[in-house]
């Protein structure tokens, strides 16, 4: 006899609250953004319909601008981002994900349906969030 095996999906532990910003925007207004909405990570728009998204995180502005004495105010996001970012589909198993974050090192992935951004993923989520509903 077979166990039943729980399968939670993405969509059941993104967080839908995240926060975008345009790729021509100054670092010094990436880290307003960030302040203000308490984020450390930014999903960067698309320019068109053939681009693809990016993000920022703090990381990115410790590495390139604050280690390199750079000033916020004259470095663009679009100079520091990540980009193509890894993206998952929103039934994704959160088992499959996981996985992917960890071959990739990843900290936040944007979650995709039908081309649009609908969440964000991040390894707590995945665990906090999904491995509790698991064992509830």
């Amino acid at each position: 006899m077979s166990e039943q095996r729980i399968v939670i999906r993405v969509r059941d532990v993104m967080k839908t609250d995240f926060v975008s910003i345009d790729g021509i925007a100054t670092v010094a207004d990436a880290l307003k953004k960030m302040k203000n909405c308490k984020t450390s990570v930014l999903l960067v728009n698309k320019r068109n319909d053939d681009d693809e998204y990016g993000l920022i995180n703090s990381g990115d502005i410790a590495r390139h601008v604050l280690a390199k004495d750079r000033a916020p105010e004259r470095v663009n996001v679009y100079e520091i981002m990540t980009k193509p970012v890894i993206s998952v589909h929103p039934d994704m198993d959160i088992r499959y994900c996981s996985r992917l974050f960890a071959t990739y090192n990843l900290v936040r992935a944007p979650v995709l349906d039908n081309k649009t951004v609908i969440g964000m993923v991040s390894p707590n989520a995945l665990v906090l969030d999904g491995l509790y509903k698991i064992f509830q």
